[in-house]
């Protein structure tokens, strides 16, 4: 729920009262409760992507929670958008996903484009009293979020309604506090936006190491079934949401290129002979089955970070042979997706693509011998360790920026540690 402490009583001609921390003053007067629909307009522009000249489409995919920087979208032309995407948005506005709202997926969009009816679009109804560029920072907001979580409706994916977000409460400075805290978060957003380019950089990067490190035309090649295990995940049906043996499990939505997001897994029942089928070891190879085309078959290891862990079938599982370094086949198969290997050879339906288990079975791996499969991983694993280490930047960046909001947004009367703001001294 959002905060509904009311400010101190005031009247006209107080003076001003300010709350410091090191180099930022927050100012007490005139900050008042207001509910968040009386300042913020849900937009419902209606458009056809393809008649208007749309170029871009964001999808929930393209959205990643607590960054407002938008770096991917899909492209209008030679897709097959559904009818949900009818919602336009202009520069300026701010997006949120409606959908599955403990994911806090907002957005700050940079150019025009459609989205689906299941993303709202948003801004400032009244610029003189909510000046556009704090915002997003709003609604990033612990409270926010809390609120929004709160009045989300469905278990399996909530979602929420816009007359529930509207009465979201919360305190507002007046505007020339606004444009001080949003300069200041804005600069973390700035530094937050330089570490995730270096990012990236390093990314492509590594995409180049996995392009050069397997182009080696004398390597002995076999079937992906002759060296590891190839199996699809379980089925999830109305049979298996409930039991006495609910287990934890990964799905598409779990597993990226390299990397499992462990902030959204769910449960289901595997029987004792299910689990023994669908249970995950340490260094376990899973990929996307099915997917939009440009993810299909993307690639991550499962390194034992849940206990007695499954997976579904949205996914599928390699498990290597003594033939094979695991490391080495991830690596494989992520060179296979990045570089369009599986996209070329998946099974398209009107707007997924699949990789079912056969076909992977039959694909061509290289199978070096092991102390050269080793060399290759070195190397990998060094274009991780680099990968890792600015993603541990970037995260403590966001979280000081996360931190550092929560606190301006308190009021002037909160007692928290304003030293946390200090922090915005330092970055970098």
């Amino acid at each position: 729920m959002g905060r509904t402490r009311r400010q101190h009583g005031s009247s006209p001609g107080r003076t001003d009262r300010a709350v410091e921390g090191r180099g930022v003053k927050v100012q007490e007067e005139a900050w008042r409760t207001v509910r968040f629909g009386s300042l913020v307009r849900q937009v419902k522009d209606s458009t056809n992507p393809v008649q208007d000249g749309l170029e871009r489409f964001v999808a929930g995919e393209h959205m990643d929670s607590r960054q407002l920087h938008i770096t991917r979208w899909g492209e209008v032309k030679g897709s097959s958008l559904g009818p949900a995407f009818h919602r336009r948005f202009r520069p300026g506005q701010v997006l949120y996903g409606s959908r599955r709202t403990y994911l806090r997926k907002v957005a700050y969009a940079e150019f025009e484009g459609v989205c689906a009816n299941t993303t709202f679009v948003m801004e400032s109804a009244d610029p003189g009293e909510l000046i556009p560029d704090i915002l997003p920072f709003l609604m990033m907001a612990d409270s926010f979020h809390h609120h929004s979580k709160y009045w989300s409706r469905g278990s399996v994916n909530p979602y929420v309604n816009w007359p529930d977000i509207a009465k979201y409460e919360f305190l507002l400075p007046p505007p020339p506090e606004q444009r001080r805290i949003a300069e200041l978060l804005w600069s973390f957003e700035r530094a937050s936006r330089a570490k995730a380019a270096a990012l990236e950089a390093a990314r492509q990067a590594e995409l180049t190491a996995l392009a050069e490190l397997y182009d080696e035309s004398e390597w002995p090649v076999r079937r992906v079934d002759e060296v590891g295990e190839v199996q699809l995940g379980m089925k999830r049906e109305p049979k298996v949401h409930q039991g006495s043996d609910l287990r934890p499990y990964l799905r598409v939505a779990n597993v990226g290129d390299d990397e499992l997001f462990l902030d959204d897994v769910l449960e289901m029942n595997f029987a004792p002979s299910a689990f023994a089928k669908y249970a995950l070891r340490p260094k376990d190879v899973l990929l996307n089955e099915g997917q939009s085309l440009e993810y299909v078959g993307r690639a991550a290891m499962y390194r034992g970070e849940i206990e007695d862990c499954c997976f579904q079938m949205t996914l599928l599982r390699f498990r290597a042979s003594d033939e094979v370094l695991p490391e080495f086949a991830l690596g494989w198969f992520r060179r296979c997706q990045r570089l369009g290997a599986f996209a070329r050879v998946a099974k398209r339906t009107t707007s997924m693509a699949h990789l079912p288990a056969g076909l992977l079975s039959a694909q061509p791996i290289p199978v070096p011998p092991l102390s050269v499969q080793q060399r290759v991983v070195e190397r990998l694993e060094a274009a991780r360790g680099l990968r890792t280490a600015l993603v541990e930047d970037l995260t403590q960046t966001r979280n000081l920026m996360q931190r550092t909001l929560n606190v301006l947004l308190q009021g002037p009367g909160a007692s928290a540690d304003r030293a946390i703001v200090a922090g915005a001294d330092g970055i970098k």
